[in-house]
């Protein structure tokens, strides 16, 4: 018991770090990528207010999505929508009291864990029945839909089958915090959840995963379509002029 605890413990704590070190070396990357020429993808909004409802619809609506392909749309709004609602339910194993608002969301929580399964089957399905998608899937895209759907049956199984103590679970995750370990409930299917989960974390940074935060830096998204109303000019365009 005390080894599972403190290997579980020093996985989340590595994974923790990589996950956010990975995502913030990423992000100033994107940052710093040069975008030399104004492409926004038209029909664009002109003004700075507009980019950011344009940006809001396809955080929350996959606008573009919906334009290109239905199908794949669809169960891809049902996986993040499913995965949104299941992040949201997670939250009570982290704080102590919880807010009323994640108390609410709590049955909301287990119908999220259902869509994220139907959504990815459908995502994963269309890498074996859409020649053109089939032709550009890698190995590496279909083992993170199978990482994917292997949490939310794990996580399923531990809710209506094989049920584990979730005081103890909490008590693990918020003993983290202060570096206080508490024993892990040692039930194996638990344990293959929470090694998907750290699995997870640990490739996020470092796979098509990123494309989350990737958006924002999209300049095809983000730029304001008014090249003749004011010049574009990169950064290090601008360096070049001075000298």
């Amino acid at each position: 018991m005390a080894f599972l605890t403190h290997f579980y413990a020093f996985l989340f704590y590595f994974a923790t770090f990589v996950l956010v070190a990975g995502l913030v070396f990423k992000i100033v990357q994107y940052a710093r990528t040069p975008a030399p020429l104004k492409i926004p993808t038209t029909p664009a909004p002109t003004t700075r207010t507009g980019v950011v409802l344009r940006m809001l619809r396809e955080v929350v609506l996959f606008e573009s999505l919906f334009r290109g392909n239905k199908w794949t749309w669809i169960f891809g709004w049902i996986f993040h929508f499913g995965l949104f609602l299941v992040t949201l339910r997670h939250l009570r194993y982290f704080m102590e009291p919880v807010w009323f608002p994640i108390q609410l969301i709590q049955p909301f929580g287990i119908y999220g864990g259902m869509a994220m399964i139907v959504g990815l089957a459908g995502l994963w399905a269309r890498r074996f029945l859409v020649d053109r998608v089939k032709y550009i899937s890698s190995p590496s895209d279909h083992l993170i839909l199978a990482l994917l759907i292997l949490i939310g049956l794990s996580g399923l199984l531990m809710k209506f089958v094989f049920h584990t103590d979730v005081v103890e679970v909490k008590s693990f995750f918020l003993g983290l915090y202060t570096y206080n370990l508490r024993p892990l409930p040692a039930d194996p299917l638990l344990l293959l959840h929470l090694s998907l989960v750290a699995a997870l974390m640990i490739i996020f940074p470092y796979s098509k995963l990123l494309h989350a935060p990737g958006l924002f830096f999209s300049p095809s998204r983000n730029q304001v379509d008014n090249p003749r109303e004011q010049r574009h000019i990169a950064p290090w365009a601008k360096k070049l002029e001075q000298q």
